[in-house]
């Protein structure tokens, strides 16, 4: 299965650019990874549900029904990080063709995207800077592999 993940990334910061390719490496050891940051329209608080309508448009156009979705929401579950490799390896054994991980925007997502994913999985209770959640999601989504594989990467 090929692993695929879409944010919106807005902020640019030389150290997440570092950390992304290194992930990226790490995680392709295992399955074949990309990241695509999608562009977003430019607006103001007020004008939230319009963000979220626009990036609703870019995100089901970019999934089909033969994709396995994992939005990270705050309004998902929470796993440890053994749960959540058990998750993943049930994604890979799904006849599901491309496993789809989804960093929304800085307003959430919409209702529809929430009822096409598959798993919504809950990152933290605190508000995080999306590049400070995108940095979590490469370290569980790498760390999970290590786990399935029985790499001694995971202490417990």
């Amino acid at each position: 299965m090929k692993w695929i993940l879409f944010d919106f990334k807005t902020a640019k910061e030389a150290w997440f650019e570092e950390v992304e390719q290194v992930y990226i490496k790490k995680i392709n050891h295992f399955v074949k990874f990309e990241v695509s940051h999608l562009r977003t329209n430019k607006a103001d608080r007020e004008q939230a549900e319009i963000k979220k309508t626009f990036e609703e448009k870019i995100l089901l156009e970019k999934i089909t029904s033969d994709d396995f979705v994992i939005l990270f929401d705050e309004r998902g579950l929470k796993y440890n990080s053994i749960q959540f490799s058990k998750k993943i390896q049930q994604a890979q054994e799904s006849s599901k063709k491309r496993g789809v991980l989804i960093i929304g925007g800085a307003y959430g997502v919409s209702e529809s995207i929430i009822k096409r994913s598959n798993l919504l999985v809950n990152l933290s209770d605190m508000t995080m800077n999306h590049l400070i959640a995108e940095t979590v999601v490469f370290e569980q989504f790498y760390r999970a592999f290590t786990i399935l594989n029985r790499i001694p990467y995971h202490n417990v």
